[in-house]
């Protein structure tokens, strides 16, 4: 309760701190406002088209290509010449200094950028920002979920008589009233005239009908009841309520005389007894049906979730909410308003009007067959409103009828806030005045009182004294009466001695009470019938409560015995229980009247313990002795003894009551401890005992309120009393004149009444106890104070005495002011709580430990008011407080940091809450002490940690604990001044030397650094960790984080980058850091977060897609080292030296990690995610660092380092790639990870990474450091990188958004690469190494050119890139051909955008290549080769390639050179002229692939033809052959690709062989024979042909051994995903020769690992089953149609198992949408065509399923599954027919011919369909035909015999399909048709003998067959068993009369004739 005004302490600038505005997801959105939309080539549609440009004749009919690729040349030198070109670069042709170029692009770079990188980054994560604080919620009134109910209007059939309403809420399952009543009165005027007698002026407060009712705990089982009341009058409630039950409106006109009677009998009631009600009828509302079945009409229209709102908002209020789950959950808010009109009222029954018959009625009303719908109702009709109370109601009154803001208008009708009784607890501290005293009289029995006493009724009255005046205006009016009344009558009860009541006073309770005070309860009879001589009321007893007893309240239920007499006189000061002498008592003294009393008070605390502890405070406050308490009488001898117990009880308080007075009894606690009462002139220090009660009160209260706790364990309640309530007591400061008014925000919202009006109010500001930012300047330290501090030293042998206020204490100088004067003893609370902790018990000691933070921040808090009201902010911090206090946080901090390091394995939640308490508390003393002093606590735990990590069992979780310890430390809001962002890097003296406050903030950047050593500012070198302390702490956290073999890494990963990211989030929105100069000493801080990113780089998510290149251009400037392992796993002394925690001697080691120092290690990846927020930290520091400064570092890093470097720079370009708006809407939020294309997966295949195993091991190493993930309350899974929010469904808005902010950022992130890189070749312009560095840079450009970028990064990028080329040309035209090879591609693809600014840029860049190359020799041979084969690679693989717009850049080259003066003479202009209408043939050729994009064996037959015709030029033709491995990859071809692969490494082979004959090489084509016979294609290419020398031939990277291996490796990836791993070997057989020559046994090894798969892999698929290689299909074209395709035969290779109709679907489909609909047709049969039958205007597709042929001579070499599968030229098919035409006939007259097909090459091919070159046909008679099928049968059963394992099932089908009694064909039927008869031609004298010799050998199979099924099968299948050999008995009787008969004639020998038959069809046909 507000006694006094609450004091608030701001610091000015804490609001910019990352703990109180974080960066979250919205603000970034906020922040991202504005940003320029940048444009992309991929975000561009196809169809866009950009002009008349479109309109050439690029586009011609379909049709086959022509067998040349080449089209005529002079139409399209036409069409070159007829183009316009894009607009030209003005100063391009110009000759201007490379200086001045510098100067004129980095002028335009650095224009238009976005100030703050981060911005457009993903905010800081919000699980891992331990840091985050908010303002604690200022305490407010606990409610529970609010329900509005308005009474519109009630009517009765009749209307006679006033009727008055009552609404409670009841809860049946509690069996308890929740609610206070809500009176209302809906008559109508006339009705109210009735009792005009009896009524004052109504109060405005009486005509409410609306009330809001709160309900903390909803359940199922809550009712509104509604009870209605009507004016006393003769007869009981059945009589009463007759005429209501009997009369309808309908009858009024019928019953007009009864009506008129009953109206006239009313009046007079009313006018006689219009002061007494009786009860009428009742009803309920069962609530929860309410809010259901609103709630379910919303559910339609609204999704629950955001109905949602209304109510956690509310839900800040009460605490208690969240316990009300479970299965009674059940909420009351966010329903749909719903309007109620309740009919049926059941009438009052005298005997059952208690709240226990009501509770049975409620009960018994939720049964379908209730008691109560058999009762006849009295029908009326209510009408009520009920919905959820809006927030903040007009016109509202409290329980107290006190306005509730906003009050528009005093006179409109109000609206009541209606009291809540909660059904169970409810924890929660009283923020307001309320006292108030609930009476409710249950029974009275006067059964035994004689004389006339029927209608009963209580008089109730608040009484200060015994005379009648003296009652109080206490008892609240019901309705339509004034406010308050001085009396109160209950319902009367006709003709009932002993009635039964159910009414409800409310009184208020005056503040002060006395003795005096009771409540007086007289009994009245009343006459209802008019007699004369008696009186209205006769007063038939007496009886009273005193209300204090002991000065406590009494509440709680009575049973009074009555006084017949009037009470005596001083009555009031016993109790009714007394019997006095000769007073009269009902039923001799016995309790007849049972009475309940409720108080809802913040003034009484109804619990013993806090009524005594309370009392004996006042008691020493007043100093009244001796005081009476209970039966004790307290002396000063024995106050203190009560004291010291009443303090020790404190814990057996009852909770509700402790939490609600916990600001009343922590503020006398605080006040005993401060001020140690004076008692017979003796100072008693209670200190210990009033600390010790302090730590069980917050325990308690935080038990209380467990569900309400926020993340961090604090109970918002404790957070909100020291925020806004705690303050030190009597510190009402007397300024000394001069000073400044103090200033402290207070905030009021009731007064106490004896409030000084002195204390200095100046609301506008608020308090700053941060020394920086003070805008009063420091004065220096006065004389007093230097000459106090002469005098130190004082005896501290007490600890009351504190030494603060003798003379040298930190207090003395306040000697002046007069509050401190006088002999008062005071003591500082922090002192006094920081000495009892240190001191403490251990039973204390664990109460305090779980709330540490409470007693930090309340030692905070007082540390801050002293120096606030002690004047002493101007004091220089050193003086501020004494040295012991000093000591003692020293201790303190050394002990609870000491219990975080052992409870962390025991109890971690503790360990945690303890670890950020502890971090938060020294992060609040740098704004108030001495920040050396402070440093050097964190040095000294950061030093206990490092001790502890050594033996510790989980050093991750130690770990985890100091990094979120740094985190908070460097939340501070000066965290950048405490760094010391300027001073030079010299060790100082101390740790950090304090800091005098600067006037401004951006004054502390303003002196320039000396120099010493500008390497030490960028390593965590000890100078950096002493001179920039938290900078240095923070960094050496994320080192060690990174450190290769640190445990639970990527948890700590995760954790230490993201505070270093949230920081740099924080410096970016900081209006203090904006000035680029001041962000620039901001990035200084951060210099080190270079070099421990470079040394991180192979643990890094490898983003660049290529995983062989991640550390390349690191290893190409590293001579030492090779390859990836360059990067020493080992801890560099600086964290060796951070891990220790001190400044070790450099070299010493203390690592967590004891490993060799040498041993290279891999460590851990770090996930994308976290590897993606570390580059941008990286740019962060590169974007904002002094550029000067990165160079002078640049200049003194050795070479491998900056290899490094440009390796991190080349990772950034790659994490920060633009996807593409297609791929946000492709990834709506699934965790982004890049889909690995087919190229990446195949160079993993290459490489041996394939991912899923890798992936696992990842996993595992992810796993919490604190074992068991569940119990952890942080943790959380571990993704990719999120996209901005975890929700799916993003709209289209949002989707734009993002792909909006990530557009900027990956061209902010280029850009700042690109500055870095201009930096790099800046200081190498000197160095020797100046080739190798500036190759890599190139390199970065170029990847930078590459990747998807926006043109204005482009616009940059190509300048950069002209400027490079042109200062140093050598790099492209003397060294490495490759580089230049990349250029000419990338900027070809440029020069082929879309957009038209990146054209003029990159056709200005290859004119500039052309024109540099041909300056230094006179001839751009190398150029031009390079052009051509990127624009044939480019064709080959670019899907949205568009020609038209790269035409366009070809004529703006030509512009160029028309208009080059200088080169007017040469031949250049004419060269570049040829060039161009090369380049545009090509480009022709490439349109025609364009049209076949759809068809995929046509596109690759175009590129296989284009890839012919560049035969005469390897380059060109190796481009291609590229070109289609890459397109067979896409459709997943890998066989097709793998042959693309194996004849590039001929051709390549056979150009080695010419130069040079080396042993290890291939001879040239023939070595690769093995793999495939196609291969000798590739020997076209003759010495003449080629002449090696020549400049610009042969002369790309692959025409290398190193080429020719990496070619081999594809192919051999290829071919193991193909699943061809016999291809394998033989492509390792020439690779190895190789590698064994350049003894690489590195490569070897994996390469022998992968032979060993593979071969283990066709061990595992010897049977072939498991791999099924393709199937083939002979597609026959006939049609004008097809154009060359007509009436040609191909073989098509498809994927495995795919059947005829998915061929013959696709083909058709495909075709239709060609020609149109109903031109194509499919022929159903595999009859030869007749073409002549055929329509000449449709087009004809014959589809056949055709199988591999081998000849017997070939089966012998074609083993295994492989060898049949594998180099296949013929395939045959068998077409059935009869003599008459139809496919199948009868066993005699079924016919087959089988066809056999010859192709052009071999299978697999470089292409999936080949020509069919060969034809020829066999024709089997009948008789064959049934041998053959008799063969196919045997051979199946033989099959299903022998497998291995036996395979029962398939057996047995095979079984009953040989010997099962078939109809038609069986075996039997074709021994029948062919056996029976010896053949009359002796031609068949043979075939009937093979027929017959079948068939022995299929009875044989049989046989054997049914043997292996006996021992296979189980009991039930023994019957089954037994049919079978029945049946085959019965075969083998049919069969054996045909198989016994012998032909004679083939004894004999054979004429010659029939030697030769037409069986030479079997032979393979000579092709």
């Amino acid at each position: 309760m507000y006694v006094e005004d609450w004091v608030i302490i701001h610091r000015r600038y804490q609001y910019l701190s990352t703990a109180y505005s974080p960066i979250t997801a919205e603000t970034q959105r906020e922040r991202q406002k504005g940003l320029p939309r940048q444009v992309f080539e991929q975000d561009t549609s196809g169809d866009e088209r950009s002009g008349p440009e479109d309109l050439d004749d690029s586009r011609r009919g379909s049709g086959s290509p022509e067998d040349t690729p080449r089209s005529s040349g002079a139409s399209s030198i036409f069409d070159l010449r007829n183009l316009t070109a894009d607009s030209l670069l003005p100063s391009l042709l110009e000759r201007v200094a490379p200086e001045d170029v510098d100067r004129r692009n980095e002028a335009l770079r650095r224009q238009h950028r976005p100030p703050a990188l981060l911005t457009l980054y993903l905010a800081p994560d919000e699980d891992e920002a331990v840091e985050r604080c908010s303002c604690p919620e200022p305490p407010r009134e606990h409610f529970g979920q609010r329900i509005l109910v308005k009474c519109l209007s009630l009517k009765f059939e009749i209307e006679i008589e006033p009727i008055f309403g009552i609404l409670a809420l009841y809860d049946v399952r509690e069996k308890k009233k929740i609610s206070e009543n809500f009176y209302f009165d809906l008559n109508s005027d006339s009705m109210k005239g009735l009792l005009r007698a009896h009524g004052t002026h109504p109060a405005i407060s009486t005509l409410a009908r609306s009330a809001i009712f709160s309900v903390t705990y909803p359940s199922p089982d809550i009712f509104l009841v509604i009870k209605l009341e009507k004016v006393l009058q003769q007869g009981d409630i059945s009589e009463c309520c007759e005429p209501y039950m009997v009369m309808k409106e309908v009858d009024a006109a019928k019953n007009k005389e009864k009506l008129e009677k009953l109206r006239l009998a009313a009046e007079q009631f009313c006018t006689r007894l219009g002061r007494y009600r009786m009860p009428f009828a009742w009803t309920a509302v069962h609530l929860a049906n309410i809010v259901s079945s609103a709630g379910q009409l919303d559910r339609d229209l609204d999704s629950e979730g955001e109905r949602r709102p209304a109510w956690t908002d509310r839900r800040r209020r009460g605490p208690q909410d969240r316990s009300s789950s479970g299965d009674d959950a059940c909420s009351f808010s966010g329903f749909r308003p719903a309007t109620l009109t309740v009919t049926n009222f059941f009438k009052q029954e005298a005997e059952r009007l208690s709240d226990e018959d009501l509770f049975k009625f409620l009960a018994d009303m939720r049964r379908p067959s209730s008691l109560l719908r058999r009762l006849r109702p009295v029908t009326a009709q209510l009408k009520i409103d009920i919905s959820p109370a809006p927030e903040n109601p007009h016109f509202c009154l409290s329980p107290e009828l006190l306005h509730i803001k906003p009050y528009p208008d005093p006179r409109g009708r109000p609206t009541k806030e209606i009291l809540e009784f909660p059904a169970r607890e409810v924890y929660s501290p009283h923020t307001s005045y309320r006292n108030l005293l609930y009476v409710y009289p249950h029974s009275l029995n006067f059964s035994s009182r004689q004389g006339s006493v029927r209608n009963l009724t209580v008089r109730v009255q608040y009484m200060t004294g015994e005379d009648p005046s003296q009652a109080l205006p206490v008892i609240f009016g019901k309705s339509s009466c004034s406010d308050f009344a001085r009396e109160a009558f209950t319902p009367v009860v006709y003709h009932n001695k002993s009635p039964e009541f159910y009414e409800e006073f409310k009184l208020r309770l005056p503040a002060c009470m006395t003795g005096n005070h009771h409540l007086l309860f007289t009994f009245y009879h009343v006459s209802c019938q008019p007699r004369p001589g008696t009186a209205l009321e006769t007063p038939v007893g007496f009886t009273w409560i005193p209300l204090l007893q002991h000065g406590r309240l009494r509440t709680g239920p009575f049973c009074l015995p009555v006084s017949v007499d009037p009470l005596p006189p001083s009555y009031s000061v016993l109790t009714p229980d007394v019997a006095l002498p000769g007073m009269r008592w009902v039923d001799g003294h016995k309790g007849v009247f049972s009475v309940e009393l409720t108080a809802v008070s913040s003034v009484h605390p109804q619990d013993p313990h806090l009524d005594k502890f309370f009392t004996l405070v006042h008691v020493l406050e007043e100093g009244a002795f001796p005081f009476r308490l209970k039966d004790a009488v307290l002396s000063e001898g024995n106050v203190e003894q009560e004291l010291r117990a009443s303090l020790a009880a404190l814990r057996l308080a009852s909770p509700e009551p402790l939490v609600a007075f916990s600001h009343h009894v922590l503020d006398k606690l605080v006040h005993l401890v401060v001020r140690p009462p004076i008692i017979s002139g003796q100072i008693v220090n209670l200190g210990r005992g009033a600390f010790e009660a302090m730590a069980h009160v917050v325990s308690l209260v935080h038990r209380s309120l467990e569900a309400a706790q926020d993340a961090r364990g604090h109970c918002p309640q404790l957070a909100a009393y020291i925020h806004y309530a705690f303050r030190l007591p009597g510190t009402e400061p007397s300024l000394p004149s001069g000073a400044p008014p103090v200033t402290v925000q207070a905030a009021t919202l009731a007064r106490g009444s004896g409030r000084p009006a002195s204390l200095y109010l100046a609301r506008s500001k608020s308090i700053s106890s941060s020394n920086p930012d003070l805008a009063v300047a420091p004065g220096s330290v006065d004389d007093e104070v230097s000459r106090i501090l002469a005098s130190k030293g004082i005896d501290r042998s007490h600890s009351w005495v504190n030494s603060a206020y003798a003379p040298g204490g930190s207090k003395a100088v306040l000697r002046r002011a007069p509050p401190y004067c006088g002999a008062d003893p005071r003591q500082l609370l922090h002192e006094e709580l920081a000495l009892q902790w240190v001191v403490s018990s251990s039973a204390v000691r664990e109460a305090i430990l779980q709330h540490a933070w409470f007693f930090f921040q309340l030692m905070v808090k007082s540390m801050a008011l002293h120096l606030l009201l002690g004047q002493r902010l101007d004091t220089p911090r050193k003086l501020r407080f004494p040295g012991r206090f000093l000591d003692d946080i020293t201790a303190l901090v050394g002990s609870v940091g000491l219990e975080i390091i052992t409870r962390v394995h025991k109890d971690v939640e503790l360990a945690e809450r303890l670890n950020a308490s502890l971090a938060f508390f020294l992060s609040d003393l740098l704004s108030l002490v001495d920040r050396g002093f402070i440093f050097n606590l964190v040095r000294g735990h950061c030093k206990q940690v490092a001790t502890r990590l050594q033996s510790s069992p989980n050093p991750a979780a130690l770990l985890t604990l100091r990094m979120e310890f740094t985190r908070i430390l460097c939340s501070h809001e000066h965290y950048v001044t405490l760094n010391l962002p300027c001073c030079p890097l010299s060790p100082p003296a101390s740790p950090s030397p304090s800091v005098s406050s600067t006037t401004s903030q951006s004054s502390t950047f303003s002196s320039q650094a000396p120099d010493p050593k500008v390497t030490s500012m960028f390593e965590l070198s000890g100078p950096f960790r002493q001179q920039h302390f938290l900078a240095g702490l923070l960094l050496t956290e994320l080192a060690l984080a990174l450190e290769p073999e640190a445990e639970g890494a990527s948890l700590l990963h995760k954790k230490a980058i993201s505070a270093v990211h949230s920081l740099l989030c924080s410096h970016d929105t900081d209006p203090r850091y904006a000035e680029a100069t001041v962000k620039a000493r901001v990035a200084e801080l951060y210099l080190p977060l270079l070099s421990i990113a470079r040394d991180t780089l192979p643990r890094l998510h490898d983003f660049a897609e290529v995983p062989g290149q991640r550390s390349r251009l690191a290893s190409m400037l590293d001579s030492d080292t090779e390859g990836e392992g360059d990067i020493s796993g080992t801890i560099n002394p600086s964290v060796a030296m951070a891990i220790a925690g001190g400044p070790l001697a450099p070299g010493s080691r203390a690592s967590i990690s004891q490993g060799p120092p040498t041993a290279s290690r891999a460590g851990c990846a770090l996930s994308a995610e976290s590897s993606r927020t570390l580059l941008a930290c990286v740019l962060w520091v590169l974007k904002n660092a002094e550029p000067a400064l990165l160079q002078r570092w640049a200049t003194d890093l050795m070479l491998p380092q900056l290899g490094r470097l440009l390796d991190l720079l080349y990772l950034c370009l790659a994490a920060f790639e633009y996807k593409g708006k297609k791929a946000f809407e492709r990834i709506n939020s699934l965790t982004f990870k890049k889909s690995l294309d087919m190229k990446a997966r195949l160079e993993e295949a290459i490489l041996g990474t394939i991912g899923a195993r890798q992936e696992m091991v990842r996993r595992s190493r992810e796993r919490s450091p604190f074992g068991n993930p569940e119990n952890v309350r942080w943790r959380k899974s571990i993704t990719h990188w999120k996209q901005t929010s975890d929700r799916v469904d993003k709209t289209k808005d949002e989707m734009e958004h993002e792909a909006l902010v990530e557009g900027n950022l990956a061209t902010e992130a280029s850009l700042v690469v690109l500055d870095t890189l201009e930096i790099i070749v800046q200081t190498v312009m000197l160095s020797e190494a100046r080739e190798s560095v500036l190759g890599a840079v190139l390199k970065v450009v170029l990847y930078s050119l590459g990747s998807a970028q926006s043109a204005l990064f482009l616009q940059h990028g190509l300048a950069t890139q002209r400027a490079l080329v042109s200062k140093f040309p050598e790099l492209l035209f003397e060294e490495d051909t490759e580089l230049c090879a990349d250029l000419c591609l990338r900027l070809l693809r440029h020069c082929g955008s879309r957009i038209s600014t990146i054209r003029t840029q990159a056709s200005a860049s290859l004119y500039l290549l052309m024109r540099q190359n041909f300056e230094i020799g006179h001839n751009f041979a190398r150029v031009k080769m390079q052009v051509t084969m990127s624009l044939s690679s480019l064709v080959g693989t670019t899907q949205n390639f568009s020609e038209e717009h790269l035409r366009r850049s070809l004529k703006t080259i030509l512009t160029y050179a028309e208009e080059d003066v200088g080169l007017r003479d040469s031949t250049f202009a004419e060269q570049v002229q040829d060039l161009m209408f090369n380049l545009h043939m090509i480009l022709t050729d490439t349109v025609k692939m364009k049209e076949h994009q759809e068809d995929p064996e046509m596109l690759i037959d175009l590129m296989y033809r284009i890839a012919r015709g560049y035969q005469g030029s390897p380059d060109l033709r190796l481009t291609w052959l590229k070109s289609m491995a890459g397109k067979h990859a896409e459709l997943g071809n890998h066989a097709e690709a793998a042959q693309c692969m194996v004849h590039a490494a001929a051709l390549v082979a056979e150009y080695l062989a010419l130069l040079e004959d080396r042993r290890h090489l291939p001879v040239g084509c023939v070595s690769f024979q093995n793999i495939s016979s196609n291969v000798l294609e590739e020997s076209a290419i003759s010495d003449d042909i080629l002449s090696p020398d020549e400049e610009g031939f042969c002369s790309g990277k692959h025409f290398t051994e190193l080429g020719l291996v990496g070619l081999l490796e594809e192919a051999a990836a290829y071919f193991t995903m193909g699943g061809l791993y016999e291809a394998v070997n033989e492509v390792y057989k020439n690779l190895i020769p190789i590698l064994e020559a350049h003894r690489d046994y590195k490569r070897l090894a994996v390469v022998h690992g992968k032979l060993q798969e593979a071969f283990t892999k066709i061990m595992h698929q010897s049977s072939g089953w498991e791999r099924v290689f393709g199937t083939y299909f002979r597609v026959g074209f006939y049609g004008a149609r097809f154009g060359d395709l007509d009436e040609q035969e191909f073989v098509y290779k498809e994927p495995s198992i795919t059947k005829l109709a998915e061929i013959s679907h696709r083909l058709e489909e495909f075709y239709t949408e060609r020609f149109g609909d109903d031109v194509v047709e499919i022929i159903k049969d595999s009859n030869p065509v007749d073409k002549s039958k055929l329509d000449s205007q449709k087009a004809y597709i014959q589809i056949t399923y055709v199988e591999p042929y081998f000849d017997t001579y070939e089966l012998k070499d074609r083993v295994t599954y492989f060898d049949r599968n594998y180099g296949l030229r013929t395939f045959l098919f068998c077409t059935p027919f009869t003599p008459d035409g139809r496919a199948h006939g009868e066993l005699p007259e079924q016919h087959k011919r089988k066809t056999l097909l010859s192709t052009d090459h071999a299978f697999p091919y470089i292409k999936t369909r080949i020509r069919v070159c060969h034809r020829e046909e066999t024709v089997l008679t009948p008789v064959e035909v049934a041998i053959e099928d008799m063969q196919k049968k045997t051979r199946e059963l033989a099959f299903a015999t022998e497998q291995d394992p036996p395979d029962a099932k398939m057996l047995q089908m095979v079984l009953q399909g040989s010997v099962g009694p078939t109809v038609n064909q069986g075996p039997l039927e074709v021994a029948q048709v062919f056996l029976t008869e010896i053949p009359e031609d002796p031609k068949l004298f043979r075939h009937h003998n093979k027929l017959r010799l079948c068939f022995k050998d299929f009875c044989k199979k049989c046989e054997d067959a049914l043997r292996k099924n006996k021992a296979l099968i189980g009991q039930d299948q023994k019957e089954y068993h037994r049919e079978l050999e029945r049946h085959y008995s019965r075969l083998r009787e049919a069969l054996q009369p045909l198989l016994t008969q012998r032909l004679p004639q083939l004894l004999a020998p054979t004429p010659p004739g029939l030697r030769t038959s037409n069986r030479a069809s079997f032979r393979k046909a000579d092709l």
